[in-house]
């Protein structure tokens, strides 16, 4: 190991910590989606635990993700969420690295969180539809989603 590289690995080790390992680079789609997952979560000012429990849930089993890395993901992704001024950072990233079936995939989790919870609050769907539009999801294809997912939920627990 050089000199640089030895020093370049201490500074990381300082400042990032955990031996410079960050599984989740700030331009990782999938950072970017569970970001957007949690302001939808966040977007009416409740974290009910159902819909928590939903978040990490969806990311896990998409993204084939270990208990701790969920965790891990999850963390990071309130704090990008925290520090973003708008939606387009994560989305800009989604339409640069995904495809049109993983970006519907995305839009398909986020129906899925809003429903965690048996209702769909005005604020959970005018961000979906934002976001839709963001990625290049037609209005169609949205509501083809959202009409999927709700079917999926159990008797009499969906409002809105």
């Amino acid at each position: 190991m050089s000199l640089f590289s030895s020093l370049s690995q201490f500074i990381r080790d300082v400042t990032v910590g955990d031996g410079g390992k960050k599984s989740f680079a700030d331009d990782d789609k999938r950072l970017a989606a569970a970001a957007l997952l949690f302001h939808l979560v966040d977007v009416d000012g409740v974290v009910e635990e159902s819909e928590s429990r939903k978040l990490k849930e969806i990311l896990q089993r998409h993204y084939e993700l270990s208990d701790a890395e969920t965790v891990e993901l999850v963390e990071a992704a309130k704090q990008k969420d925290s520090e973003a001024v708008d939606l387009y950072g994560f989305t800009s990233v989604l339409k640069r690295s995904t495809d049109e079936e993983e970006r519907l995939a995305i839009v398909e989790m986020m129906w899925e969180v809003v429903y965690a919870d048996g209702q769909v609050h005005e604020f959970e769907d005018n961000t979906i539809w934002r976001v839709a539009e963001l990625l290049g999801i037609s209005t169609r294809d949205r509501m083809t989603l959202r009409q999927k997912v709700a079917r999926s939920q159990p008797e009499g627990t969906v409002e809105g």
